[in-house]
């Protein structure tokens, strides 16, 4: 199986280039020539599969003829050793745990998958492979400590000044080794373009062997269908048709559900919950996609004013919007109600939730008032802790940092200052050759 690009303006390319390559020289996305379907009687008997059987079952469907199948579960095995436990706040709503990994965001499932996968891709090659990353927050930290010391492999992350957590911050600038940080005097879409001119330069790929670790990388999606059906499984015992409410900024995540479905994942909806960046929101009302400048809110990750993976969801329902409504609802909220629903959350449940937990809980309750038969599920995305300065005041609680985090409190801030002029950009990564 070739993946193919979403602009069809280049020709097909192996798992191992689009891999190492990231971006289509066209500037699309890196898709999967065929998207493979699981066995039916892996879907009716998945409450007998450990994780890490679901999620090598599910790779090994979907790369079949792409990579060694052996080396595909040791991948698999040695990367997707975190639990992703689905949390019942009542018998309706419920969450998937998605931190639980070294940087306490959902990301780490395909850093790790992503980093082990480029390892072994890159080990014949005579120079070493630089992973451009932009982040909005919890990406670079999760790719930081992903490919933390990975031999052969140095990362550049470019995150926007005074818009991430400051917990965020620590996990992006501390670590050194392999990891560079630029902070970038700008957005996070002023990020990412930077990133995207890179690859569309040429001259400057020829010279320098550079991939992507950012969802528009195909095996940073891959691993993230993984735990949809880890959490499908969980909620089986209802009986009842499941929805899955999911946070979404670049929406990768969401595009992850969505090729689960197509592969045979039972779910009856996602509801993409989005911010005051909301581009997906006005497009399925408006029927006309315009990108916008994105907006800092309280759920930074999801900042994102220009969706890169909106290209993959038009590609998985032939760019047909009423298609697309069929399988996604979405909902659009403010700042004021995030901090109600974390507020609200607590109270009603004792559970802490992170700011773009609440937003996916949000979602849940929206897609409720008309669907009432239904088992919920929304991603918690990251740990609270990660948001102590915004949560904490509104529980009125002491929220504990997790000793993983703690101790990089101590460590000093390892930052380059980046412009969001590419020229300025291109002097760094000329510097690497």
């Amino acid at each position: 199986m070739n993946f193919y690009s979403t602009n069809r303006k280049v020709e097909p390319v192996s798992l191992k280039d689009a891999v190492l390559n990231g971006l289509p020289a066209d500037n699309g996305l890196y898709m999967p020539s065929e998207i493979n379907t699981l066995s039916k009687n892996f879907i009716d008997c998945i409450e007998n599969f450990s994780f890490p059987e679901i999620s090598y079952q599910i790779a090994a469907t979907l790369l079949k003829d792409c990579i060694d199948l052996d080396l595909l579960k040791s991948i698999i095995y040695d990367a997707i050793n975190i639990e992703a436990p689905v949390v019942k706040l009542d018998d309706q709503i419920h969450t998937l745990e998605l931190f639980h990994g070294p940087s306490l965001a959902f990301k780490d499932f395909g850093a790790r998958f992503m980093a082990r996968l480029m390892s072994h891709f890159v080990k014949d090659e005579n120079r070493d492979l630089h992973i451009l990353v932009a982040t909005s927050g919890d990406t670079g930290g999760a790719v930081a400590m992903g490919f933390y010391n990975t031999p052969n492999v140095k990362v550049t992350i470019l995150y926007p000044k005074g818009k991430v957590s400051p917990l965020q911050e620590l996990q992006l600038t501390t670590l050194g080794a392999n990891i560079t940080a630029l902070e970038v005097d700008g957005v996070f879409d002023d990020c990412q373009h930077l990133v995207k001119q890179a690859f569309l330069d040429e001259e400057l790929r020829k010279r320098l062997l550079i991939s992507s670790a950012n969802s528009i990388n195909i095996s940073r999606l891959i691993p993230q269908i993984f735990y949809y059906f880890e959490a499908y499984k969980q909620v089986l015992h209802y009986n009842k048709p499941v929805v899955m409410s999911v946070p979404s900024g670049n929406f990768g995540n969401l595009t992850a559900g969505l090729i689960g479905k197509k592969m045979g994942l039972p779910i009856q909806q996602f509801i993409a919950a989005v911010n005051d960046n909301d581009t997906f929101y006005q497009y399925l009302q408006e029927g006309i996609y315009l990108s916008k400048p994105s907006i800092q809110t309280l759920s930074t990750a999801m900042d994102v004013g220009n969706p890169s993976n909106l290209a993959r969801i038009n590609e998985l329902h032939q760019s047909k919007l009423e298609l697309i409504k069929e399988n996604i609802s979405t909902f659009t909220y403010s700042n004021e109600a995030t901090e109600q629903a974390i507020i609200e959350i607590k109270n009603k449940y004792n559970y802490t939730a992170d700011p773009h937990g609440a937003v996916g809980y949000l979602g849940l309750l929206d897609y409720f008032k008309e669907n009432t038969n239904c088992v919920g599920i929304f991603h918690e995305t990251a740990h609270p802790s990660k948001f102590i300065d915004i949560v904490a005041p509104l529980i009125n609680e002491k929220i504990e940092i997790p000793e993983r985090l703690k101790i990089l409190e101590d460590r000093a801030k390892l930052a380059q200052p980046m412009s969001t002029e590419y020229s300025d950009f291109k002097v760094y990564l000329e510097s690497l050759i």
